[in-house]
């Protein structure tokens, strides 16, 4: 009785693992957001499919341990990796009380990587990832973080950055970001990572974010004091003597 926990990278199949592909492919059941299936129509033919929509992980993930227990393969995919806000601590809650289901997380490439990739090597050095959506942490909780990382001086990557609902909530982190980092950070932000003519990227100042719309397909990433643009790309140099 296994699962498989699959992060499907940033949406392009040429970023998807080679491992990832081949457990998809001999699993009996694939389970994941209705809106990543067609992503992964290739590997979805005839498969028992669980797809469910936003707000519905736990049901898809009981679902998909019950089919685990009845001796069927299954593969609960993600976006980017299912174990950087994903899937997988998910389904270890859900299975402690399973002890015959094994859980296998295969690894992907998650947006703060696809996004430095595009924008040059801004997270060569320490950095954190933080989201700013507060559907499951509070948003103090994300407020002392923010600033406690600023105050450190860590290049940020922030992960759903602003929505319909949560419309100034990037803003805000700025505004708690600009308490320690200077205005002419340099940041930049890219949306739709790796996924064809949708995908755009932007360089811009710390100032500049804060007056920026984005959206939730959208990664932000925040400089520090050694993060410069060279030859148009994004760069946190590390340290070395040149």
């Amino acid at each position: 009785m296994k699962i498989y926990v699959v992060g499907l990278g940033p949406g392009d199949m040429d970023y998807l693992a080679p491992k990832a592909g081949k457990v998809m492919l001999q699993s009996d059941v694939i389970a994941g957001y209705t809106g990543y299936m067609e992503l992964i129509s290739a590997f979805v033919k005839g498969k028992e499919i669980i797809a469910t929509g936003m707000k519905s992980e736990v049901e898809r993930c009981e679902a998909a341990i019950g089919e685990a227990l009845k001796g069927k393969q299954v593969c609960v995919v993600s976006s980017g990796d299912a174990g950087i806000y994903g899937m997988a601590a998910l389904l270890y809650e859900l299975a402690e009380k399973h002890n015959t289901v094994e859980i296998e997380v295969i690894p992907g490439i998650t947006a703060a990587i696809a996004a430095a990739a595009i924008l040059g090597s801004p997270l060569t050095n320490d950095f954190a990832v933080i989201s700013l959506s507060d559907l499951l942490t509070p948003w103090d909780v994300i407020e002392k973080r923010l600033d406690a990382a600023s105050m450190a001086d860590f290049v940020l990557c922030l992960y759903n950055p602003q929505s319909k609902k949560r419309s100034d909530y990037l803003e805000r982190a700025c505004a708690i970001i600009l308490r320690h980092k200077p205005p002419e950070t340099m940041c930049g932000y890219v949306r739709n990572a790796y996924r064809g003519s949708a995908s755009k990227n932007c360089i811009c100042t710390l100032a500049e974010l804060l007056q920026t719309q984005v959206d939730m397909f959208t990664a932000v990433i925040v400089g520090n004091a050694c993060t410069k643009v060279l030859n148009g790309k994004l760069v946190t140099t590390r340290g070395y003597k040149l």
